[in-house]
């Protein structure tokens, strides 16, 4: 129940919509049990059971409240009866059962109403958090979790928690109440036969609480086999060309249908135990109905305790505990069924976020002298990928990158971009410790341009709008002129106002990766970081491409990661890596002069 009393935190923000609801909940109760209790009088006149009383009894307290009920009663049929004739009371008895009905419908619809308002509420909460915390998470995270399973908890398990979790909560507030009222009316009805059905109620309460605890892990199995689903799904997509180049669509399909047939057997298991609480607690409460009844008649024709029209009415108040009873019983099995959901998303909330601001860390706006990465160290699922990385990047400098793939090229982008926290050693930014800087300010003076171009399901303009949410349309049409996209924009259907379709399906390569250049030349940060940004593309779009480049490292720091080493012959500084360490260091024409590495790598790609 840990996680669902977590579920019931997010909802201190509604106490006035939960008290609201509380009141009309208990309004629905009191309205239910009148129009029930409003059998007795009506029957008895029709059994002609009335005692004709001239004078009411006074009250005395609870001990003879039936008494002074019964009384009451007797005496306003009497009195009425001679005024308005025994038909003229039924009528005004059937009225005020019909407005207490009314009554009833009424405020269980406000009731629900104000509920739902409560459920639709934190469910959006709920996402909410999800979405920040995805946001907030580093993306090292990302490297070890299905994006599928992810897409699955903001959805299926945000669901799931919505009607069953916080519906339950709707369910345990009306029903205790109607079970507790109506088993108060039925004591003042019958203190015997009451006390003799009460003994079967925890019989029956302990008999789901054990189904009920047998949900939990079938139900968690099937959100981890949705989550899987859904990540099939995704990848299925994003590789079918791939799929049908290698005539993989019988292999696919069979992998979709393992995981698939999974998930049936986990569902089919749990609505298997879960359709067992309805007839369950339906053939209990007969059993007691049946016991109700052979007790009842005892009271009425053996010891004269019990008046017919009383316990006909007492049947009917019975039949109001069954109808709650069953769904307190389905509202604790949708709680474990639930609990799983729960389990799963708060293991996303509570994620570990190691890279957070110092306490002490503060905001630096402007770049002033240079970047040094002193004795670099990182180390990766227990691999040390980088490894004493030393490096000083002087302000206005290009520097390059470069080096066989697994070389660690990348790493190093990500830990200036400052993704990750080095393991070991620092990086300094004018002399400040990285770790002192406030990171969407460090971030806010690096602009990084990526070998897949990454772009959103919008238009041209707003993906631009990304780097500088305030730009004017002049600046926005400067910057794409300086990134050689500017003619292709205007060629577009709607111009800046284009949806490009999801990752800018609609545009290609060499026109998503001029997108992004005009972004990054839009923030107009002082340090520029690109790794491999023209390495996907063919040669015309790369000299486009190239250009631009050139244009936005102009008077700017850069550091490039570079796979085709003809982009970075004019770099102030070469930097040749292997396996985390730097192993050459120089301009170009330097190290082709050392025949190492670098002139090794040089050759092979003229080849």
């Amino acid at each position: 129940m840990n996680y669902y009393f977590r579920i019931l935190q997010l909802t201190k923000k509604y106490k006035k919509e939960i008290f609201l609801t509380i009141l009309l909940n208990l309004l629905v109760v009191v309205f239910s049990l009148f129009s029930i209790t409003v059998l007795i009088p009506t029957l008895k006149i029709i059994f002609k059971n009335t005692v004709d009383v001239t004078s009411p009894l006074p009250y005395t307290g609870l001990a003879s409240i039936k008494s002074y009920l019964e009384s009451n009663l007797n005496y306003y049929i009497t009195t009425q009866s001679r005024l308005i004739g025994k038909s003229g009371v039924l009528v005004r008895i059937l009225i005020f059962g019909t407005a207490m009905f009314f009554f009833k419908n009424l405020f269980r619809y406000l009731a629900a109403i104000s509920m739902a308002y409560i459920q639709v509420g934190v469910e959006r909460d709920l996402r909410n958090k999800i979405h920040a915390k995805i946001l907030q998470l580093p993306t090292r995270y990302f490297n070890e979790q299905r994006k599928g399973d992810i897409i699955a908890k903001m959805t299926t398990d945000i669901n799931e928690i919505q009607w069953a979790l916080l519906g339950s909560f709707q369910r345990l507030i009306q029903d205790p109440l109607m079970i507790i009222m109506t088993l108060t009316t039925m004591i003042i009805l019958s203190p015997q036969l009451t006390g003799f059905v009460i003994i079967f109620i925890p019989i029956m309460g302990l008999l789901i609480n054990r189904i009920g605890n047998t949900l939990k892990k079938p139900s968690g199995q099937a959100k981890e086999a949705m989550g899987r689903i859904l990540s099939h799904v995704d990848e299925n997509i994003s590789g079918l060309p791939i799929i049908k180049s290698y005539v993989a669509e019988e292999r696919t399909q069979r992998a979709f249908q393992q995981t698939n047939e999974k998930y049936f057997r986990y569902m089919t298991r749990m609505f298997r135990r879960r359709e067992l609480s309805s007839p369950m607690s339906e053939f209990l409460g007969s059993m007691i109905i049946i016991t109700i009844m052979w007790y009842g008649s005892r009271l009425i024709l053996e010891k004269g305790q019990l008046e017919p029209e009383v316990f006909i009415t007492y049947i009917a108040l019975f039949y109001q505990i069954i109808a709650p009873a069953k769904n307190i019983s389905n509202a604790i099995f949708d709680i474990k069924r639930a609990e799983s959901s729960g389990e799963r998303i708060f293991s996303l909330l509570d994620a570990p976020d190691n890279m957070q601001d110092a306490p002490d860390a503060y905001a630096k706006n402007t770049f002033d002298q240079d970047l040094v990465l002193q004795d670099v160290c990182f180390t990766y699922d227990e691999k040390q990928v980088i490894n004493n990385f030393s490096l000083t990047i002087k302000k206005g400098q290009q520097i390059a990158l470069v080096g066989q793939s697994g070389s660690g090229k990348t790493t190093i982008s990500s830990l200036i971009n400052r993704f990750f926290d080095v393991s070991s050693g620092a990086i300094f930014m004018d002399g400040i410790d990285y770790r002192q800087l406030k990171i969407k300010s460090l971030r806010k003076l690096i602009g990084y341009i990526s070998q897949d171009a990454i772009l959103f399901n919008d238009s041209i303009k707003n993906n631009l709008l990304l780097a500088k949410p305030d730009a004017t349309d002049t600046e926005i049409i400067a910057a794409a002129k300086a990134a050689n996209a500017h003619d292709f924009i205007l060629a577009t259907e709607k111009g800046y106002e284009t949806n490009i379709g999801e990752g800018g399906s609609k545009l290609s390569g060499g026109q998503r990766q001029r997108l992004t250049i005009a972004r990054a030349i839009l923030k107009d940060p002082p340090i520029l970081v690109l790794d491999e940004a023209t390495s996907a593309l063919d040669s015309e779009s790369e000299k486009l491409v190239q250009k631009a480049l050139e244009t936005i490292m102009e008077h700017r720091t850069s550091i490039v990661i570079a796979h085709r080493l003809s982009t970075v012959k004019h770099s102030d500084r070469i930097i040749v890596m292997k396996e985390g360490v730097i192993i050459e260091e120089g301009t170009h024409d330097d190290l082709l002069a050392q025949n190492g590495a670098y002139k090794k790598l040089v050759d092979l790609q003229n080849l």
